[in-house]
């Protein structure tokens, strides 16, 4: 952090206030976010300082909107960091910083895992999940102010537009788009006829802190915007976001746990079909997600062997999707077998099937330096070696597979008289297929299950849990 900006934060604080050992937490795309050290008055308080970069969430009103937001949250009842001081922006005034909010520290757990291995036994993660349950209930209930900043938007368009931006046809997820726009509820968005709601946007375990058992604050609200509150209900429903339990929301509970928690906190009663409809939003948008962030290392905007594998994360969604549109399919395991039963020396190298170590060999050697790196470090070091022992992990199933793979997915095309996926995205999306075709939901699911067999064996297996 400059010294121009901790001047800022200084003045800010006022009571003689000296910033020290300011340490940088992230470095995302919309803000960046340090754990900072105050001296005051005598006292030692430690804070955390974010500062939203040009063209933020909070573009408008900048942090300070934000601010305000969260004071109206915990008035009225929210746990969350109270805010400490924040920039001026909604008063006309600017400073070097730009556009910044300073909160109290919480103490408390974030890691989804490690609050899941916390909470053991069902009674305390019921607990848990009635207290997020209602937490939204109080955050669904307080209204807008223009001084938050929030806005509206029309999801649906607007993913539609990323997704033909990044260039990626997909035909699942062109199955998934138009199932949205047929199955569309009339106020999907809840801001028409004066029914507007404040929405998180991102409500979810890893967006929270907990502390013995406590729901301690509710985090990141740079996605929060008006629209339906079952967005947010949905959203904590994801198959991604239970962390491979097999528990329905948040690894905690059961939907009907979690809406009936909701409504008993004051949450207005769920329609079913209107949750199912923002369950299958909400996993289309993670899949996208899924694609830009791969994008941004493959344009070389940030290269990371993280956002790389997380590219290949797609095919669970694409999974996801299918069991939500068309219904849960058994679950079978063929390619499985063969990856546990195809012996490595098979593979050969460059020079031909008789050359040692192959390229599998080689594959399997770094992936087990890789587990000791991992069993041997900490911290950031050693969640990026396990991710990279994933990628390697999964080039030797390809190159087992691949082959198999790619004829059995040529066939299925063939038998759709369709020449490769971008064309049959393209006759899903203008009709020329129904989106119940059997033919075509067939295809789909056994195509996506042949890559789930190479980036995540036993997804499709409903006792699995899926997640991260």
């Amino acid at each position: 952090m400059r010294p121009e900006h901790i001047a800022v934060i200084e003045a800010a604080l006022g009571g003689n206030a000296s910033v020290r050992n300011a340490v940088r937490l992230s470095a995302g795309a919309s803000r960046q976010t340090w754990r900072i050290e105050v001296e005051s008055d005598g006292s030692h308080r430690i804070l955390i300082c974010q500062r939203e970069r040009p063209g933020g969430a909070r573009a408008g009103t900048g942090l300070s909107g934000e601010a305000a937001l969260l004071e109206a949250m915990g008035d009225a009842g929210v746990p969350v960091a109270s805010v400490v001081a924040a920039d001026r922006r909604n008063e006309g005034v600017e400073d070097p910083l730009g556009s910044w909010i300073v909160l109290d520290c919480v103490d408390g757990e974030t890691i989804p895992r490690r609050i899941l291995d916390a909470h053991p036994d069902e009674s305390r993660r019921s607990d848990l999940l009635g207290q997020l349950a209602a937490s939204l209930a109080i955050i669904h209930s307080v209204d807008v102010d223009p001084r938050y900043g929030l806005e509206s938007m029309d999801q649906l368009g607007f993913y539609r537009s990323v997704l033909d931006a990044l260039g990626d046809p997909r035909p699942t997820f062109e199955l998934a788009f138009r199932w949205l726009a047929t199955n569309r509820p009339a106020d999907s968005e809840r801001d028409i006829e004066g029914r507007r709601r404040i929405v998180h946007g991102d409500f979810r375990l890893g967006n929270v802190i907990v502390a013995d058992g406590r729901l301690e604050a509710v985090l990141d609200w740079e996605l929060a915007h008006v629209g339906d509150p079952v967005e947010d209900l949905a959203w904590c429903s994801l198959r991604a976001w239970r962390f491979s339990s097999p528990l329905s929301v948040a690894g905690l509970g059961t939907v009907e746990q979690f809406t009936d928690a909701y409504c008993a906190a004051g949450g207005e009663p769920v329609d079913a079909l209107r949750f199912r409809w923002w369950q299958v939003l909400g996993t289309l948008k993670w899949g996208i997600m899924c694609i830009v962030q791969a994008s941004a290392h493959h344009s070389g905007a940030s290269r990371s062997v993280e956002l790389a594998a997380i590219g290949r994360r797609v095919a669970e969604t694409e999974e996801d999707l299918l069991d939500l549109i068309a219904g849960p399919h058994p679950y079978t395991s063929e390619l499985e077998v063969s990856v546990a039963t195809a012996p490595w020396g098979g593979l050969g190298g460059p020079g031909g099937p008789g050359v040692r170590p192959s390229a599998a060999e080689l594959l399997e050697a770094v992936g087990e330096f890789l587990e000791s790196v991992r069993d041997e470090s900490a911290g950031r070091t050693r969640y990026m070696a396990r991710v990279s022992a994933n990628v390697v992990d999964q080039l030797g199933r390809e190159l087992r597979l691949g082959p198999a793979i790619v004829e059995r997915h040529r066939a299925r095309l063939a038998s759709l008289g369709c020449s490769d996926d971008v064309e049959l995205a393209a006759a899903i999306a203008d009709g020329r297929f129904d989106i119940g075709d059997e033919r075509v939901l067939g295809a789909l699911r056994e195509s996506v299950r042949d890559t789930l067999a190479v980036v995540h064996p036993g997804y499709a297996d409903p006792s699995s849990g899926g997640g991260v």
